[in-house]
C-alpha cells in the first residue's frame, strides 16, 4: 500500500462520516518545507461523539487497532488517540481540535491542497510552523525546530510574518522561534 493509498483511505472515511479534518505534523511540514520520511500521519479533527462511534464502526478490528473509548476520552480532554493499520504498520494520530484561540484559528485557516495526487485539507504554512514551535517547546525536540526551519527556508517570502510573530508572542514561543530562525540561517 502506497502513501497515497493510506491518505485516500483515511480521508475518504473522514469525508464519508462528515468529520472535518486538517493534515498537520511531518507530512504538512514536508509539504510546506523540507521533505522527510515518516510512517505517522497526524490529523487534527473536529468530531462529535457520534462521529467517533461511526469511525469505530467503519474500521474493522481485523484490519485496524482502534480503541473507541480512548477516542472518546481524547475528545473529552481535547487530546489525541491513534489508529494503527495492521497490514501496513501506518500509525494515524488523530488530534482533537482544541477550543483555545490558536487551535480554532489554525483550523479555520486550513486549505485544500493537492498532495500525493489527492485533494486534502491541510494546515496553512504559518500554522504548521507555529505548531512545530509548540511541539519543540513541549518536547525539547530538535527535529521540530528543523521542521520549522525547513518551512522558513522554503516559504520565507510567502509567510505572513505579523501573524506568526503575534502567535509566537501569545504562545510564549520566542526561544523556539529564534532557534528555528537560526537553523534556517535567518536573523530574528
Amino acid at each position: 500500500m502506497t502513501t497515497r493509498d493510506v491518505f485516500r483511505r483515511v480521508t475518504g472515511i473522514l469525508d464519508r462520516i462528515g468529520i472535518q479534518y486538517m493534515l498537520t505534523g511531518s507530512f504538512a511540514s514536508s509539504y510546506h518545507g523540507a521533505p522527510r520520511a515518516t510512517q505517522d500521519l497526524d490529523i487534527v479533527i473536529a468530531a462529535t461523539p457520534d462521529q467517533l462511534r461511526a469511525l469505530a464502526a467503519t474500521l474493522p478490528t481485523s484490519e485496524y487497532y482502534f480503541d473507541p473509548q480512548a477516542a472518546l476520552r481524547a475528545l473529552d480532554r481535547e487530546g489525541m488517540f491513534n489508529v494503527i493499520d495492521h497490514s501496513t504498520g501506518w500509525k494515524i494520530d488523530f488530534i482533537i481540535r482544541k477550543s483555545r484561540p490558536f487551535s480554532r484559528t489554525e483550523f479555520d485557516r486550513r486549505t485544500e491542497v493537492e498532495f500525493e495526487g489527492l485533494q486534502l485539507s491541510m494546515a496553512a504554512a504559518e500554522d504548521v510552523l507555529i505548531a512545530k514551535l509548540e511541539w519543540a517547546k513541549q518536547s525539547g525536540s530538535e527535529r521540530q525546530i528543523q521542521d520549522a526551519a525547513g518551512v522558513l527556508r522554503v516559504r520565507a517570502q510567502l509567510l505572513e510574518q505579523q501573524y506568526i510573530r503575534a502567535w509566537v508572542r501569545d504562545l510564549g514561543l520566542e526561544d523556539q522561534w529564534r532557534a528555528a530562525m537560526a537553523a534556517a540561517g535567518m536573523h530574528p
